[in-house]
């Protein structure tokens, strides 16, 4: 029997629910444990709702949302490729690619099409909606590593070097002020000032 509109977005959503369990690299801030993927979705999209003033250029924030809601939602089939990782290229892409047809596919047509669109909008990162969710989407791993002492970068070894260039790039392009205080954030950290030892963000806040 075809499933009707109510029943295909309730299927989606239920199986969503397993983002849930998908554990990243990253920590809390607090060091109690790991954070998820839908923890970090959920995280990405205040991020966007707080920070988008400093977006490189015009920005509709209910589609950066829209977008960062839904970019990790493949890690329910494919899990989490951490940056540092060993994993990345092609591979990784038509594993996600797989991915977001198979789950997108459990909705009604035109949420499919609109969800599929935009999650595919943000893996090119060339609309200013889409570079300044990418944007966020290292800018918030970063500022976790900072505030944890190292975090993922002492886990795996990564130099200062290394933090420039799979960061640098991405927050630059869509968030250039927020990569001026990353820089800052970076070079206090690996010159060994550790954690809670940086500068505060200018004037208590951004």
């Amino acid at each position: 029997m075809q499933r009707t509109t109510l029943e295909k977005q309730l299927n989606f959503l239920r199986e969503i629910d397993r983002l849930k369990s998908v554990m990243r690299q990253s920590p809390l801030l607090d060091k109690s444990r790991k954070e998820n993927s839908a923890e970090h979705s959920w995280h990405l999209a205040m991020y966007a709702l707080v920070l988008s003033e400093y977006a490189n250029g015009p920005v509709n924030v209910y589609r950066v949302i829209q977008m960062l809601l839904l970019h990790d939602v493949v890690e329910v089939d494919v899990g989490d490729f951490p940056i540092h990782g060993k994993v990345r290229g092609e591979l990784q892409a038509e594993q996600e690619f797989k991915a977001a047809v198979r789950l997108f596919g459990l909705l009604p047509l035109s949420q499919r099409d609109m969800f599929l669109d935009l999650w595919q909008e943000f893996e090119r990162a060339e609309t200013e909606d889409a570079k300044f969710a990418k944007a966020l989407d290292r800018f918030q791993p970063l500022l976790i590593n900072i505030f944890t002492g190292g975090g993922t970068w002492t886990e795996n070894g990564v130099s200062l070097e290394q933090v420039i260039s799979r960061y640098g790039p991405v927050i630059k392009r869509g968030a250039p002020e927020l990569w001026d205080i990353c820089e800052r954030w970076v070079t206090q950290h690996f010159a060994g000032r550790g954690a809670g030892k940086v500068d505060a963000l200018p004037g208590d806040g951004i």
